[in-house]
C-alpha cells in the first residue's frame, strides 16, 4: 500500500502544473479575442482585424475610407488624425507631419534627414545631442521625435481597431519595409512601446504580400516549387522579391504550403512621392510664370500654396494614369489668385524619366541575390499604388520579359491580409491552416574579435578574427551560438554587419552605422578561478534573430566539464523520486536544457563559421542553436546532438553501454579477456564508470550600442506618459463636445416641440413660458460661456432641462401610446372570451380543462373588463394637463397576465391525449346514456372477459432502433384537476424520433 502511495505522489504536482498552465492559458486567451495588423506605408496605412465571427476584415475609419493618411495634427489644445489631419494640412502644415517615417532610426547627418528638410522645408527639425537624431520643433512647447509621433499613430490606428471590433485589443502585427535595419526595427518597437501595443511581429511588407498571396491560393501549391515575383512601388519606396511556393513535410502537421523569400532587391526613394514632387515643382513654376510681370512672391516661399500644390499633384498623377491629359486647377491657391493649367502624360513621364530608368533596379538586385534568371520567374505581381502609372508598368514589363503582368492581387490590402493572418496565426485565440514563412535576412550580421597569438617562438601579434553569425539571404528566425576556446579573462568583442557590397555609396550612407554593438564580458577570469580542475569547454554567447528581424545577445555563459564517478549509495530514494518528477516535467533534463526553447549548448550541431580561414590553433566555432524552424516560425526545434556531450544530471544509455565494453576488453597488465574473467566482487558490482558533469557560470555582459542608442527607461517612461496625457486630453475633449453638442440639440428641439399642437394639448400657457424661458436663459448662457464651460457643467445644465421638461413629455408620450395598446387589450380580451366559450362547448366525455381552469381565465377576463372600464372613465374625468391614471406600463402588465393564463390552457390542450371509450359488445362505441352523471361516465368502463379491473392491459413489445435507448412503457396517466400538462413520450408501439446525440 505505501508502494502505491510513493507512486501516486509524483503525479500530484504535475497535475497542479498543468492546471495552473490551462488556467494561465484561459486567462490569457480572455484578454487576446481580437488581434490587428497595422500595414504601415509612407502616406497611407490600413488596419485589419481578425475576431471570433469577423476573419480578416479591413478596418473602416470614422470616415468609412478603408485606407486612412498616415498624418498627424498637432496643435496646442487638440490634435487631429488620418482624413481631418490631411485636410488640416492646407490650413496649418507646419503642425501637419507627414512622412515622418523616413526619419526613423536616422542620425542627423543621414542624408535621408537632408532630403526631409528640402521636401518639407516647413517642419523645424532640432538636434537631439543625446542620440545624435532629430526632433520636430512645432512650438517651443510642443516637441515630438519621430517615435512619438509613430506611436500616436499607432495608438489612434488602434481606436479604429477597437471601434470596429467592439472589444479592446493590445496584439499586433505591424509591417515594415524589407530594407530596414537593425535601428530602424528597433524605433518601430520603441513607438508600438509608447502606443501600449504589445508587437507579435514586424513582419517585412513583402513577405506579408507572398502569404497573403499564398494563403488564397493554397490549392495550387504543391511539391513543385513555384517562383513569383513581387514588384512593390509604393509612395515612399520600391521593393522587388523573390518568393518560393512549395508544400514541405512538417512535424506536427504532415505536408503544409511553405513560402521561402529567395531574393530581395528596393530603392529607397523611388516612389509616387518622389512623382508627386516633381508634379508639384512643375505646377510651382507654371503658377510663377503666369504672374511674372506681377511682381509676386516665388509660390515655393508660401508653404499653404506648396500643400495645396502637393495635394493637387498627387490628384493628377492618379487622374493623368487614365487620362492623356488633365486641367489642374486651384481656387485661391495664393494671395486670392487661382490657378489653372492643363498637363499632358507626355509632360508627366518627361518630368519622371530618370526615375523610370530606376524601375528595373530592384529587380536586378532581386535576381542577383536570389541567384537565379528572369526564366526561372514564372509570374510577376504588381503590387502598391504607384505601380498603376501606365509608364512603371511599361518599363517594367520590358525589363522582366514576360507577356503580362500579374495584377491578380488587391494592390493596397494585401500586405494588410498577410500581415492579420500572421497575427491570428501568432496568437493563442485562433487557430488557422499552418502555412509556413520562411524570410530571409537581408543585411548580414558578423562578430569580429581580436586576441594575441604567437606566430614564432617569442614573437606575439594581434590577429583579428571574423564569424558571420546570419548570412545574406539566410533564413530566420534562429539562434546562434558562438564558442571562444582561447580566452581564460576578460575579453570584448563586436557585432556588426557583414559585407554590404551589394549597397550603392548613396544607399551605404544612408544605411547609417556598419557597426551594431560592443560587448564587454567581465567575470571570465573568476569563472576559470572557481573550478581550476574542470576542463573548460569556451565562453559562448548565444545571439537570438527574432520573428521580426531582430538581433539580441541572450546570455553568456562559460562552460566547464568534469568526470565524476558515482555510486549506488548516492542515489538515495528522494533522488529517485525527484528523477522521477523530473521525468514528468522535461524527460530529465536539467532546466538550462530548455532555456529560450533551444537544448543544451553540448547538443547543438556545430556548421563551419563562413569566411574563416584561420590556424588550426585559433578555435572560434559558431553553432546553429536553433535553425529556422520549417513547421513553426515561432518554435525553434531541437538541435541534433552527436552524442558527444552528456547535460548535467543526464544519464544516457549509450554512453554507459560503451563504458561497460570497454571495460570488458583485456587490460594492459594481461588480464583475462571476456571468456576469462572471474566472477566480480561485490564492491566490484557495485562500482559504475565515471560520467561527465558540466558546470555553467553566467558572465557578466555590457553592451555599448553603437548604430543608435535606444530609449532609456525614465526616457521611454516620460514618452509614454506624454502620449497617454494626449489620449486623455483628446477623450475629455470629445466627452465634452459630446455633452455641449447635447446640450445644444435639446434646447433647439424642445422649443420647436412647444408649438406642436400634441404639447400645446397636454400643457398649459404657464407651463409652456416656463419651460420656454429656461431654455432661453440656457441658450443665452451656452453661447456667452459655454467655450469654458466644463464637461460637469454642461451635463447638470441638460439634466436641470430634462427634469423640467420630463412631465411633459411623459404625457406626450403616453398619449401617443394609448390607441396602440388599448386596441391590442381589446382584442386579447375577445379572442379569450371566445376561448373561454368554445371550451365550456367541449363535452363532458372530451373535457380536458377542469372547472377550476376555466373558471380562473373567466375571473381575470372579468376583472379586466372592469379594470379598463373603470381606468377609462376615470381617465376621461382628468384633465389633459395633469399626470394621467391611464398608463401603458399598467395595459401591458394586464395583457400579460391574460396572455399567460390563456397560453396555459392552449398548452394543455396541445399535448392532451383523448381518453379511451368504452366498446359494447358488439364491438360498438357505448354513448352513455342522457341521464347519466358525469362520474358515472368518467368511471365506466367495459373490460374484456377474464380481466378484472386492477389487471394492466397487455402492451406490445417495443421496437427499439440499434444505438438508442427504449421507450418507456408505462401507461399514461392524466393529472388531476389544475394539474399542468407534461410532455410525455409516445405512445407504446411508436417508434420515438432518435435525437442527434443518440446516433
Amino acid at each position: 500500500m505505501a508502494a502505491t502511495v510513493r507512486r501516486q505522489r509524483p503525479r500530484r504536482p504535475a497535475c497542479w502544473a498543468l492546471m495552473t498552465v490551462l488556467l494561465a492559458d484561459l486567462l490569457a486567451l480572455s484578454d487576446t479575442l481580437a488581434v490587428m495588423s497595422v500595414d504601415l506605408g509612407s502616406e497611407s496605412m490600413k488596419v485589419a482585424i481578425v475576431k471570433p465571427g469577423v476573419p480578416m476584415e479591413i478596418v473602416l475609419n470614422k470616415e468609412s475610407r478603408r485606407k486612412t493618411p498616415v498624418t498627424v495634427t498637432l496643435k496646442e489644445n487638440e490634435r487631429f488624425f488620418g482624413d481631418s489631419a490631411a485636410g488640416m494640412a492646407i490650413k496649418n502644415p507646419k503642425a501637419t507631419l507627414r512622412y515622418f517615417q523616413h526619419l526613423l532610426g536616422k542620425q542627423a547627418d543621414n542624408p535621408h534627414v537632408t532630403l526631409y528638410r528640402a521636401r518639407f522645408p516647413e517642419h523645424e527639425l532640432s538636434f537631439d545631442p543625446q542620440r545624435q537624431t532629430v526632433y520636430f520643433q512645432i512650438s517651443p512647447q510642443l516637441q515630438f521625435s519621430p517615435e512619438e509621433v509613430l506611436g500616436m499613430v499607432l495608438n489612434y490606428s488602434r481606436s479604429l481597431a477597437e471601434d470596429f471590433a467592439e472589444q479592446p485589443i493590445k496584439d499586433a502585427v505591424i509591417t515594415v519595409p524589407a530594407f530596414f535595419n537593425q535601428a530602424e526595427r528597433r524605433a518601430v518597437l520603441q513607438a508600438a512601446r509608447m502606443a501600449g501595443l504589445k508587437v507579435l511581429q514586424l513582419i517585412n511588407d513583402n513577405t506579408a504580400t507572398a502569404l497573403s498571396y499564398g494563403v488564397f491560393r493554397r490549392k495550387d501549391i504543391n511539391t513543385t516549387a513555384q517562383n513569383v515575383m513581387f514588384y512593390d512601388m509604393g509612395s515612399g519606396s520600391t521593393v522587388c522579391t523573390v518568393v518560393t511556393y512549395q508544400t514541405v513535410k512538417t512535424k506536427e502537421a504532415g505536408m503544409q504550403p511553405q513560402l521561402q523569400i529567395r531574393g530581395v532587391g528596393f530603392d529607397r526613394t523611388l516612389g509616387g512621392l518622389e512623382m508627386e514632387l516633381r508634379l508639384r515643382e512643375h505646377l510651382a513654376k507654371l503658377f510663377n510664370e503666369q504672374r511674372k510681370g506681377q511682381r509676386a512672391k516665388d509660390v515655393r516661399e508660401n508653404p499653404r500654396a506648396m500643400a495645396k500644390l502637393l495635394r493637387e499633384a498627387n490628384r493628377l498623377k492618379t487622374v493623368l494614369s487614365a487620362n492623356a491629359d488633365h486641367m489642374a486647377q486651384i481656387e485661391g491657391l495664393m494671395d486670392d489668385v487661382d490657378f489653372k493649367a492643363k498637363v499632358t502624360r507626355v509632360e508627366f513621364e518627361e518630368l519622371c524619366a530618370d526615375l523610370f530608368e530606376r524601375v528595373p533596379g530592384p529587380v536586378q538586385q532581386a535576381l542577383q541575390s536570389a541567384e537565379m534568371s528572369l526564366d526561372e520567374i514564372e509570374q510577376v505581381i504588381l503590387v502598391g499604388g504607384a505601380t498603376r502609372v501606365p509608364k512603371v508598368q511599361e518599363v517594367l514589363l520590358k525589363a522582366v520579359g514576360k507577356e503580362e503582368l500579374g495584377k491578380n492581387i488587391n494592390a493596397d490590402e494585401a500586405a494588410a491580409m498577410g500581415a492579420v493572418y500572421q497575427a491570428a496565426a501568432l496568437s493563442k485565440a485562433f487557430k488557422v491552416k499552418p502555412f509556413v514563412v520562411r524570410d530571409a535576412v537581408v543585411y548580414p550580421i558578423l562578430v569580429e574579435f581580436t586576441r594575441e597569438v604567437e606566430e614564432e617562438p617569442g614573437v606575439r601579434s594581434l590577429k583579428h578574427n571574423k564569424r558571420v553569425l546570419f548570412s545574406r539571404m539566410g533564413p530566420y528566425p534562429q539562434r546562434k551560438v558562438i564558442t571562444f576556446n582561447r580566452y581564460s579573462h576578460d575579453f570584448n568583442f563586436h557585432i556588426n554587419y557583414g559585407d554590404l557590397g551589394f549597397l550603392g555609396p548613396e544607399d551605404l550612407r544612408v544605411f547609417g552605422s556598419q557597426n551594431l554593438t560592443t560587448v564587454k564580458l567581465k567575470g571570465v577570469g573568476e569563472s576559470f578561478k572557481k573550478y581550476p580542475d574542470h576542463e573548460s569547454k569556451g565562453i559562448k554567447a548565444h545571439f537570438n534573430l527574432d520573428e521580426s528581424g531582430v538581433l539580441t545577445l541572450d546570455r553568456v555563459e562559460s562552460v566547464f566539464e568534469t568526470l565524476v564517478e558515482d555510486s549506488p549509495e548516492e542515489e538515495s530514494t528522494l533522488t529517485k523520486l525527484g528523477n522521477t518528477i523530473s521525468s514528468l516535467f522535461g524527460g530529465g533534463t536539467t532546466p538550462d536544457a530548455k532555456e529560450n526553447g533551444t537544448d543544451t549548448v553540448q547538443e547543438e550541431e556545430e556548421s563551419p563559421a563562413e569566411g574563416s580561414k584561420d590556424e588550426p590553433g585559433e578555435q572560434a566555432e559558431v553553432k546553429e542553436e536553433a535553425e529556422a524552424p520549417v513547421e513553426d516560425p515561432s518554435q525553434s526545434p531541437p538541435s541534433e546532438s552527436k552524442g558527444d556531450a552528456v547535460p548535467e544530471g543526464e544519464k544516457v544509455a549509450e554512453k554507459e553501454n560503451g563504458d561497460k565494453s570497454e571495460a570488458q576488453k583485456p587490460s594492459a597488465k594481461g588480464e583475462a579477456g571476456p571468456e576469462g574473467i572471474p566472477p566480480a566482487t561485490e564492491e566490484e558490482k557495485q562500482q559504475k564508470p565515471a560520467r561527465k558533469q558540466k558546470m555553467v557560470e553566467e558572465i557578466g555582459v555590457e553592451l555599448v550600442v553603437l548604430d543608435l542608442p535606444d530609449l532609456l527607461e525614465d526616457e521611454m517612461a516620460r514618452s509614454v506618459q506624454k502620449l497617454q496625457d494626449l489620449t486623455l486630453r483628446d477623450l475629455e475633449k470629445q466627452e465634452r463636445e459630446k455633452a455641449a453638442n447635447s446640450l445644444e440639440a435639446f434646447i433647439f428641439e424642445t422649443q420647436d416641440k412647444l408649438y406642436h399642437a400634441e404639447y400645446q394639448e397636454v400643457s398649459t400657457e404657464e407651463q409652456r413660458e416656463e419651460i420656454s424661458q429656461k431654455l432661453s436663459t440656457t441658450s443665452t448662457w451656452l453661447e456667452d460661456e459655454g467655450f469654458g464651460a466644463t464637461t460637469v457643467m454642461l451635463k447638470e445644465k441638460l439634466a436641470e432641462l430634462r427634469k423640467l421638461c420630463q412631465g411633459l413629455f411623459f404625457r406626450v408620450e403616453e398619449r401617443k401610446k394609448w390607441p396602440e395598446r388599448l386596441s391590442a387589450l381589446d382584442n386579447l380580451l375577445n379572442h379569450s372570451s371566445m376561448f373561454l366559450k368554445g371550451a365550456r362547448l367541449i363535452p363532458e366525455m372530451d373535457q380536458i380543462f377542469t372547472e377550476v381552469e376555466m373558471t380562473t381565465l373567466e375571473k381575470v377576463i372579468n376583472e379586466t373588463w372592469a379594470w379598463k372600464n373603470a381606468t377609462m372613465a376615470e381617465q376621461a374625468k382628468l384633465p389633459a394637463t395633469e399626470k394621467p391614471v391611464l398608463l401603458s406600463k399598467d395595459i401591458e402588465a394586464k395583457m400579460m397576465a391574460l396572455d399567460r393564463e390563456v397560453q396555459y390552457l392552449l398548452n394543455k390542450a396541445k399535448f392532451a391525449k383523448p381518453r379511451p371509450r368504452p366498446k359494447d359488445k358488439n364491438g360498438t362505441r357505448a354513448e352513455p346514456p342522457l341521464n347519466a352523471s358525469t362520474s358515472d361516465q368518467g368511471e365506466k368502463v367495459i373490460l374484456p372477459a377474464g380481466q378484472t379491473e386492477d389487471t394492466k392491459p397487455i402492451l406490445e413489445p417495443e421496437k427499439v432502433v440499434p444505438g438508442s435507448e427504449p421507450v418507456d412503457t408505462e401507461p399514461l396517466e392524466l393529472g388531476g384537476p389544475g394539474a399542468e400538462p407534461e410532455q410525455e413520450e409516445p405512445l407504446t408501439g411508436q417508434k420515438r424520433p432518435l435525437k442527434n446525440d443518440e446516433l
